[in-house]
Order: C-alpha cells, then structure tokens, then sequence
C-alpha cells in the first residue's frame, strides 16, 4: 500500500510513521508513505494557503486554488489513482470497519485541513470525508496518522503476528478480553486461574465472556450489532441492569 499526505506540515508524519510498528512495517515491504507539502502548488511569493471568509468570521480558510491543483497533480501520477480522503466533522466517523475497508485500498491519500477549514468547493475532490469524533482538532495531520495506522497494522505483515490484529477490540465487534502478564501474583491481585490452566478451550470460553462482559459494562452500544448466544446476551443484559444473578 502506499501512504500520501497533504499537507502544510509534511514534517509532522516522519517521526510517527518512521518508528515503532509503522517503521518496521515500512522495513517490511508492508506500506510507504510520503508527505507532499501544500505549499509548493502556490504561484506567489509568500507561498499562501490560506485567505480571510466571504462574509466575515474569525480566522482563516484554505484557498480552493492549491489544494485543487495539488491533488490533481498527485492523483494524475503513478499509475494507480489514490482513494482520496478528507476530515471533517461532517464526515462519517471513524472505526474499525471503516480501517478494514480503506485497508483494500492500493493507494490512499489524505488531505489535510488548517486554520478554521477548508474552502467548501474543495470537498468535491474527495472520495470519501471522515471525522474522528465529535471535537475539533487544530489540523487534519493526527486524524491522517490515526488512520494510517489503524489501518496499515490490518495489512498481512505489518503486525508479525497475524493473529494480533485478529484477537484486538472491535475486531469482532466486542472489546477485547482483559490480559495479564507476570507476577501471577502482584500484591494480592492474582490473574484468574484459568488463564494459568494451559486448558486452552477453556481459556477461550473464558476469554469470550469476559469479552462480553466487558463490552456490556463499558460499551453496550456495541452489542447492538454482535451475534451473541442466548447464554451471553442474558449475561449482557445482567451487566446492564446491575447485577450478577
């Protein structure tokens, strides 16, 4: 997969992308990625970006004129059209099926928004607009890097281990079941004793209902869309109501 960026701070990405997961991914032949500065497609000396609102208002807004020629230009290169993605908070918001969909993609590329937005008209270039949640972040760079690494850790390789990405929260709509390394016993908290059983169905039964255990006491809304048994849809709804009978 390759990775773009646009942006008025390509030098932010670099420091992420380049360490921990997302770097040993890059190592690997997994993705890459590069950061376009939205800078070098304005025609003035100053090199701006940005203009004052018609109508009046506090701040600044994004001219349409470089981000329509920047991501034509990057789009028109290569020889796979980018998926093209804004933020906003009109856009859908973001989560786990939304990360697995954009992971089929070949080539993505985020525009990156500042100041007090962006220009309405440019919006027209985007395949798709997303938003993280319902608060306003100073720049789109943290929503792109988000997302890039939700959804790069998906592609087979990037994690090692491909079964990490499977067993994680949301991948099966649930949040992921509580984990515990050693001590076995740390000042008198002891993991459940299952787990050091080497009984590994009954470690994954286990590991199931805690799962939905803990889905139904921090996350409910998400058992709305989980096939669950009838035994664990009647524990669901103990959580929920405050009791363990």
């Amino acid at each position: 997969m390759r990775v773009e960026m646009l942006s008025v701070f390509p030098q932010m990405f670099a420091p992420y992308l380049d360490a921990s997961i997302m770097g040993r991914a890059q190592r690997a032949g997994v993705f890459e990625y590069e950061a376009y500065d939205l800078r070098d497609w304005t025609h003035d000396r100053h090199r701006t970006v940005d203009d004052a609102p018609f109508g009046g208002g506090q701040g600044m807004l994004m001219k349409p004129e470089p981000l329509f020629e920047a991501v034509r230009d990057i789009a028109a290169s290569g020889d796979v059209r980018p998926y093209v993605v804004f933020f906003s908070p009109c856009g859908t918001v973001f989560d786990q099926a939304v990360a697995r969909r954009l992971s089929t993609c070949e080539r993505l590329l985020f525009v990156c928004g500042r100041y007090e937005g962006m220009d309405e008209r440019v919006y027209e270039l985007a395949d798709e607009t997303l938003s993280l949640g319902d608060y306003v972040l100073t720049g789109g760079e943290l929503p792109a890097l988000v997302v890039t690494d939700a959804v790069v850790r998906l592609l087979p390789g990037a994690l090692g281990d491909e079964m990490s990405a499977q067993d994680e929260s949301f991948s099966d709509g649930l949040l992921e079941y509580a984990q515990y390394t050693r001590p076995q016993d740390f000042e008198g908290r002891t993991v459940p004793d299952v787990l050091v059983s080497g009984d590994h169905a009954k470690i994954a039964a286990w590991r199931r209902q805690n799962a939905v255990e803990r889905t139904a006491r921090w996350r409910p809304d998400l058992l709305d869309d989980v096939e669950l048994t009838k035994e664990e849809r009647a524990l669901a709804e103990r959580i929920a109501r405050g009791t363990s009978e």
